[in-house]
């Protein structure tokens, strides 16, 4: 009987760390989104990536922060459970920032894990060999990790070394997911984060932190075509004014790019029908965090 070995990674860092970039370049395959504004990530992504013998389910956490609304509180709570329940706490450090004050958090907050633990400094291919050394040097002042790994997720490098690494640490285990799937976010849920994705990628301000995302449906009736009918909710009718654009500008630049994303993702044509909805205070609506899939 061939045994086989699964478990749990959590990805524990400041906001905008590149953990996204980094669930990524693991899996070989998009199944976060990837912006720089801070507070991408809101939901617990799982990422799936197997080998013929071992599986990861690598768990893209929100970005540790101080709870702000709803939303956030419900976010950190999600961060504080995922790293109890995990079989190893990958931290990912930004090397062309440094150690700051919410990275040795952080790390304090790991010294007390039961579980292995290891370090990621991510972008390193912005640096020189110097300051590479320098960064390497001050995770592993952290104390908190036996393993550091220098990576660059966005290039891909140092990304198969620390692959090999994190299965060596799977205890014996089933798959905890099927081989085949890369994900455990639900297909509607998906194709609303890669339109938001587009939305962050072209805001400022308030609003990338003021939008979500909502796929209603979706009309696959046609091979060569599939319409995705999505809601853009915001907070005031002003975030609603930057996000339509003068003349329908901005909505048409957010679709456009959506809809290419889509394409890509779904395999077909598609016709994709985004309308911009005001909800006021939704990210402290916990009946609509509920509907939204945010875990309390």
């Amino acid at each position: 009987m061939v045994t086989t070995r699964a478990g749990l990674i959590a990805l524990a860092g400041r906001p905008n760390v590149g953990k996204s970039t980094l669930v990524n370049a693991i899996v070989g395959s998009k199944v976060a989104i990837v912006s720089d504004k801070p507070q991408t990530t809101r939901r617990a992504i799982r990422g799936v990536v197997s080998r013929p013998d071992a599986q990861l389910v690598l768990t893209d956490l929100p970005g540790v922060q101080k709870p702000l609304d709803s939303l956030t509180e419900r976010m950190q709570r999600r961060v504080e459970r995922e790293l109890a329940e995990t079989d190893v706490a990958l931290m990912v450090l930004n090397a062309e920032q440094g150690v700051g004050p919410g990275d040795r958090w952080i790390a304090n907050a790991l010294k007390n894990a039961p579980c292995p633990v290891v370090i990621a400094v991510n972008k390193v291919d912005r640096l020189d060999r110097a300051h590479i050394v320098a960064a390497l040097e001050a995770a592993g002042e952290l104390g908190v990790a036996d393993e550091i790994f220098p990576i660059s997720a966005r290039k891909g490098t140092g990304v198969e070394a620390l692959a090999d690494h994190l299965f060596s640490l799977m205890p014996d285990s089933p798959f905890l997911f099927d081989a085949s799937e890369s994900s455990d976010l639900s297909p509607y849920v998906h194709l609303a984060e890669l339109v938001r994705e587009q939305i962050l990628r072209r805001t400022f301000q308030e609003v990338p932190h003021a939008v979500e995302v909502v796929v209603e449906e979706v009309e696959d009736d046609r091979e060569d075509l599939t319409v995705v009918h999505a809601r853009a909710w915001v907070e005031t009718e002003s975030q609603k004014g930057i996000l339509v654009g003068a003349g329908g500008k901005m909505i048409r630049a957010i679709g456009t790019g959506a809809r290419k994303e889509l394409e890509r993702e779904l395999g077909t044509k598609v016709h994709l029908d985004l309308i911009v909805r005001v909800r006021r205070g939704w990210r402290g609506d916990e009946g609509l965090l509920d509907r939204l899939g945010f875990d309390n």
